[in-house]
């Protein structure tokens, strides 16, 4: 039996659904990482981080985008790894929330983060063309990102991992249907 992955190859677009809080649009994001494979095929405790260009390809970022009303947090985090760097993975505790000005835009946004430990790369995803994504290890991966708020988060990711004291007690798995995600 042959079963085939459907991928929606079209990002949403528009900000007609979008979240704001005290006038500042939310946006989600996540930092994908991964645990480096050694050459005898084990998995090492290297952390390997994603990330992705700018639509311009001017900076270097994590993915993120709008939350939109029709979303938990959580999906819209797992929809824009994979709108915009085309991953998989579960989602796990949120790592901070960030006010940050938009450099496009002069406004301050809200900008909620999430870790994804990536399970899947997908070869095709809706934002290829437009984007480059980059595996990289913690230290070229925080100076490569442009933003002071994701190297923040970077920061925590890092902090969470390398210390079990902070370790969440019980993981949360968000299972998300890519279909939906269109």
């Amino acid at each position: 039996m042959v079963v085939e992955k459907m991928v929606c190859l079209v990002s949403r677009t528009g900000r007609q659904f979008q979240r704001y809080n005290k006038g500042r649009r939310q946006v989600v994001g996540c930092i994908p990482y991964r645990f480096k494979l050694s050459s005898d095929g084990k998995i090492s405790d290297e952390l390997e981080i994603l990330v992705i260009s700018s639509q311009k390809g001017h900076a270097m970022m994590f993915p993120k985008g709008g939350w939109e009303l029709d979303e938990s947090v959580e999906e819209a985090a797992a929809r824009e790894s994979l709108e915009e760097a085309g991953v998989l993975g579960n989602i796990g505790h949120q790592l901070g929330k960030w006010d940050f000005l938009s450099k496009s835009r002069g406004t301050y946004y809200e900008g909620l983060m999430f870790p994804m430990l990536v399970t899947e790369q997908l070869e095709l995803w809706p934002e290829q063309q437009a984007r480059q994504r980059i595996w990289m290890n913690v230290v070229e991966a925080r100076e490569a990102c442009r933003d002071w708020w994701m190297k923040e988060a970077l920061d925590v990711l890092v902090e969470r991992l390398s210390s079990p004291i902070n370790q969440p007690k019980e993981k949360k798995t968000i299972s998300i249907s890519i279909e939906t995600m269109c």
